[in-house]
């Protein structure tokens, strides 16, 4: 199949910058972090938080996240995993990171970081969604420099070129693929904006705003997963990541009804300002006459 334009890909999956060879996926991974971690500092501190907080958490968050994220994609997509196995476990550079796992993992980083500073979660939670969004678009460009993630064959005009090599074997004849990884990073990208207009005009309760979040990505991921053609598990003749999708969307309209009709509690007795004593006139002592 033939395209009559499409969108070629890089040769390499290296960044040449002077003396230095930089893995494009990992640096596209780290563009990612920090532009995530500048707005949600940008937007906690305007909330009358503090840098230090989301320096820890973005710190802490990353570990938990690369590390949730690898687990996810070696435990669901073992026969991707580069030979020998108990090294290419530990080759992230290549690719393979499951954005469930990444999420579960930087979500529990995170919360343990707060927990340790006295910090509520949900707050923080709506604070770094739009951040998580945009991490998102950016790290995306990683699977194009690695030539993965991309879906069945299409001569459409914005079709992915797509090296003999990196193709599937039943797919070897085609050239050009759906580009799925630009269609994620636009969504994600478009996603950053809704969830920022949606917080100014709207009052949402923590966490509704990472709710969200997951709704927006989870509805365009459950059907990404039928363009896929990479090996994955199925069930009942869906994909696991699918299912996955499905059922995070639901859970997560369920978790923003609630986030909404909840009753904020009240501030904890030890909060509330202790009102000072009333000066009063003294009355001297002596008989009343």
């Amino acid at each position: 199949m033939q395209a009559l334009a499409s969108i070629p890909s890089p040769s390499s999956g290296a960044l040449e910058v002077g003396p230095l060879t930089l893995h494009a996926y990992g640096f596209m991974l780290l563009l990612g972090i920090l532009a995530a971690t500048a707005l949600t500092g940008i937007r906690w501190t305007r909330r009358g938080g503090d840098w230090d907080l989301v320096l820890r958490v973005a710190m802490w968050g990353v570990v938990g996240g690369i590390v949730g994220a690898r687990l996810y994609h070696v435990a669901t997509s073992w026969s991707e995993v580069p030979d020998p196995k108990w090294q290419g476990v530990f080759e992230i550079w290549r690719g393979g990171l499951g954005i469930w796992g990444g999420i579960a993992g930087g979500v529990l980083a995170g919360w343990i970081a707060l927990r340790r500073s006295g910090q509520p979660l949900f707050p923080f939670m709506d604070a770094v969604a739009p951040g998580l969004l945009l991490a998102q678009a950016i790290g995306r460009w990683g699977n194009y420099f690695n030539q993965e993630l991309f879906g069945e064959p299409t001569s459409r005009p914005w079709a992915l070129e797509i090296d003999v090599e990196n193709r599937p074997v039943e797919y070897l004849a085609n050239e050009t693929f759906h580009p799925l990884f630009l269609y994620e990073s636009l969504w994600a990208l478009l996603g950053v904006g809704v969830l920022l207009v949606v917080e100014r005009l709207f009052r949402i309760r923590p966490p509704g705003l990472f709710c969200l979040y997951v709704l927006w990505y989870t509805g365009l991921r459950f059907f990404i997963e039928f363009l896929r053609i990479d090996d994955a598990h199925e069930f009942f003749g869906l994909r696991l990541n699918a299912w996955v999708s499905a059922v995070l969307f639901v859970l997560a309209a369920i978790g923003f009804v609630w986030s909404q009709r909840r009753r904020e509690k009240p501030p904890k007795p030890k909060d509330r300002p202790v009102p000072k004593p009333e000066k009063t006139m003294a009355v001297p002592k002596g008989r009343v006459r």
